[in-house]
């Protein structure tokens, strides 16, 4: 029961604060999210977000799992950002092992990293104004996301789940001339961004609802360990390909975007201009690939034992930083991997964000948050 308080309606007038629930099953999520909330009239005061509903145990699971069959379980916590999931567990097995994977393995796994950021990145980006009212951009979205959907199919057979990533490299090489039209959809989804920038960056309506809501400033979000572009967008100039490379991300000179409003705007802005970066890196990448012969995988032993020790390695993931913490026994499954995902850090910053904010703006806070619950709750 919410606490009886006496707010200032007039002289004796008592008001009640109202406890809301929004979930466990609700529409604006991704995934099961519930949201506690105590509002006074229409002004939440306070918000406890209720995790775990779709905990599935995912890193008790990985003890039980060798080395070949944890990619299965990588690459379904957040079913948004599957590749560069499956990637992070392959390279602390192969930091562990000391393996060297060959050079087109490595620019093939960032190209279709990148690409994988894009496809994130494209759901948030028509999932997110959708959520506030607007149709159309969703189309838009999903319109880009099948073209480079087409080339990842062609390589993995998955359109969502790959299980592409081994330890050592990739499962197999990618089809002939693959690059090529790996470099047309890029082309395609470049060209197609244009009408989704053009509705939305410059649109009175969508400024009105985002502009100066649910402002994150950087003191909150680094003390909750916001990352990725939720972070960014606060002015947290951080991004773990340029301050701890890793595959060759030291080779190449890209931007940061970042903005420093920290508002629901800034939030969809970082984003949309992270898309472009990715594109022009990936491209990059492939152009890099294609010049290379030789196979994409270290020969391996069938059943892959990882030497004992331990390692904790971060990628910069589509929604900001997951670590991988990885002990071995010297076995063919882990004796412990320990997941930091970037969903779980960013939804605890919802506490500070939603306290203060309006009912009728509560979704669009929410919405900016890009969280995949999966990620949250593993």
């Amino acid at each position: 029961m919410a606490e009886q308080i006496t707010v200032g309606l007039g002289a004796g007038t008592e008001a009640t604060d109202m406890v809301l629930n929004i979930g466990p099953q609700h529409p604006s999520t991704h995934g099961v999210l519930r949201l506690k909330l105590t509002i006074d009239a229409e002004r939440v005061t306070s918000c406890e977000p209720i995790i775990g509903y779709m905990h599935r145990g995912a890193e008790k699971l990985y003890e039980a799992r060798d080395f070949r069959q944890i990619m299965v379980l990588a690459n379904r916590h957040d079913w948004l950002s599957a590749f560069s999931s499956e990637l992070g567990v392959a390279l602390a097995a192969e930091r562990l092992m000391e393996l060297e994977v060959p050079d087109r393995a490595t620019w093939l796994r960032m190209a279709m990293a990148e690409m994988n950021r894009v496809l994130n990145h494209l759901m948030f980006l028509g999932s997110f104004p959708l959520e506030i009212g607007a149709i159309t951009p969703m189309f838009y979205a999903f319109t880009e996301r099948d073209h480079l959907q087409k080339v990842f199919e062609e390589a993995t057979g998955g359109r969502i789940h790959y299980m592409y990533n081994q330890v050592g490299g990739l499962k197999k090489d990618v089809p002939a001339g693959w690059e090529d039209r790996a470099r047309s959809a890029i082309d395609d989804v470049a060209h197609g961004m244009k009408r989704l920038d053009a509705m939305l960056r410059g649109n009175d309506i969508f400024a009105a609802r985002t502009k100066g809501i649910g402002v994150l400033d950087p003191a909150t979000a680094a003390a909750y360990g916001v990352s990725g572009p939720v972070a960014r967008a606060s002015g947290l100039n951080f991004d773990i390909r340029r301050e701890e490379p890793y595959l060759f991300y030291d080779q190449l000179d890209f931007p940061v975007v970042t903005r420093e409003t920290g508002d629901c705007y800034a939030r969809f802005e970082v984003l949309l201009d992270q898309v472009y970066t990715s594109l022009d890196i990936a491209r990059e990448c492939l152009d890099r690939a294609v010049r290379l012969e030789g196979p994409v995988n270290s020969r391996l032993p069938k059943i892959v034992k990882v030497p004992e020790g331990h390692t904790y390695l971060w990628t910069e993931n589509p929604l900001g930083a997951n670590g991988y913490y990885l002990v071995s026994r010297g076995g063919q499954t882990p004796w412990r991997l320990k997941l930091r995902s970037a969903s779980f850090s960013n939804v605890q910053a919802l506490t500070t964000l939603m306290t203060g904010c309006l009912i009728p703006d509560m979704i669009a806070v929410l919405g900016s948050m890009f969280f995949v619950v999966g990620d949250v709750d593993k």
